[in-house]
């Protein structure tokens, strides 16, 4: 009873409140007098025209006369009496008056949506499971493309841009045919309420790349990096995030928020170069591991149930049997998924074996733990553990016609 007094009184509350505003705001008024002019343009002619032979007789018949005159823009009478024929002009203008408020009222909605959406204003519809990408830089379509290329189970309506680019850098991508489907959401990616509107509850992965968006130092750029990593782990702890850092030394803070991936991308390039100057080509080969086919390179695979446990000579020895359908075997990838899963998981099974300090030991070792470990040519004898997945090298399919 008290619940729905509440309801009540908040609806009151509610309409009492459009009242005021519909009372201080001068269109109401407008609209009050064209109502009073058309009702009196109305009686005059329905008083003036009924002794004429116009064919107006009752009063529907003025009233019909005022509408057809005032939303169609034309005489469904011929009225005769002057005070009819100046009535009839005074509602033919309010009806051309009427007529462009509302067609540009038409217009400004369509328009008012169309810039909300190309400045990424627009709530955005439902969506679950999908991909956002935090951060801007030149370049961005190849980054784009490379990602929807390596992830075949993602489309552009999937994919959600959340960062303050230029509005005409954002057009200029969404023109392209490729990405014309692709979501966008302006504003700071490290801000909760704009995460929010880019619907991170729902969404099942996320990429922060370095943003070049607007003239930020080295140290602003991780640090804001850091701060959305610890805002999207905080709005939904089981989405995957993957970082770019400039700097290593933020690599801990990001760690510690769980990110299951950090990318280093200067450390990369040093490397890259050191490896090119020894001159064995170095580069070639690591720029063909890591191609933009999602089929060739270096390719992560699930290991099967069946074979945690046992031994990683055993895995080698299954997938030598069936031909490497996948690829080469070169090592496996530990504390693979995400954390916040494995917490979970390891709570549930405290329910089935309640023994306290094994629950307690185990959650501190999942707090401990590097995500996603790289392990190349592990022991034969190594033990794959659960949480592991491996990784294969497929290179491209050669015609050994054209090879000889």
């Amino acid at each position: 009873m008290r619940s729905h007094k509440k309801k009540v009184s908040t609806f009151h509350k509610h309409r009492g409140r459009h009242i005021r505003y519909a009372l201080k705001n001068p269109l109401t008024y407008l609209y009050i007098l064209i109502f009073v002019v058309m009702a009196i343009a109305t009686a005059f002619v329905f008083r003036s025209e009924t002794q004429t032979e116009s064919g107006i007789e009752t009063v529907f018949d003025s009233v019909w006369f005022t509408l057809v005159t005032v939303l169609a823009g034309y005489f469904d009478y011929c009225v005769q009496s002057v005070p009819g024929r100046v009535s009839a002009l005074i509602l033919l203008a309010l009806g051309m008056v009427i007529l462009s408020v509302i067609t540009g009222k038409i217009a400004s909605v369509f328009m008012d949506a169309q810039m909300k959406t190309d400045k990424g204003m627009r709530k955005l519809k439902k969506m679950k499971g999908h991909f956002i990408i935090c951060g801007w830089r030149n370049g961005f379509e190849k980054i784009i493309e490379t990602v929807l290329i390596t992830n075949p189970d993602i489309t552009p309506d999937m994919v959600v841009l959340v960062n303050e680019a230029p509005s005409e850098s954002i057009e200029h991508l969404r023109n392209d045919i490729r990405f014309k489907e692709l979501n966008y959401v302006s504003g700071d990616f490290s801000d909760e309420t704009v995460l929010e509107r880019a619907q991170i509850e729902t969404a099942e992965r996320a990429l922060i790349i370095a943003d070049y968006s607007k003239k930020y130092s080295n140290l602003e750029i991780d640090s804001r990096t850091v701060l959305a990593v610890l805002t999207m782990k905080n709005l939904n702890p089981s989405i995957y995030v993957s970082a770019e850092l400039l700097d290593e030394k933020f690599a801990s803070h990001v760690e510690l928020a769980h990110c299951d991936e950090v990318i280093l991308t200067q450390d990369y390039e040093y490397s890259l170069l050191a490896t090119a100057s020894s001159g064995m080509g170095y580069s070639n080969v690591i720029r063909t591991l890591i191609s933009d086919d999602a089929d060739t390179g270096i390719l992560i695979s699930d290991i099967p149930s069946s074979f945690v446990g046992r031994t990683y000579g055993e895995y080698n020895e299954y997938l030598r049997k069936n031909g490497y359908p996948g690829g080469i075997l070169v090592g496996l990838l530990l504390n693979t998924g995400n954390f916040h899963q494995r917490r979970k998981d390891a709570l549930r099974e405290a329910h089935k074996n309640p023994d306290v300090k094994k629950v307690i030991n185990n959650l501190k070792k999942i707090k401990t733990l590097k995500s996603n470990e790289p392990l190349l040519t592990p022991p034969e004898n190594y033990p794959i553990q659960r949480y592991t997945k491996a990784i294969l090298v497929k290179g491209k399919e050669i015609d050994m016609s054209e090879a000889e």
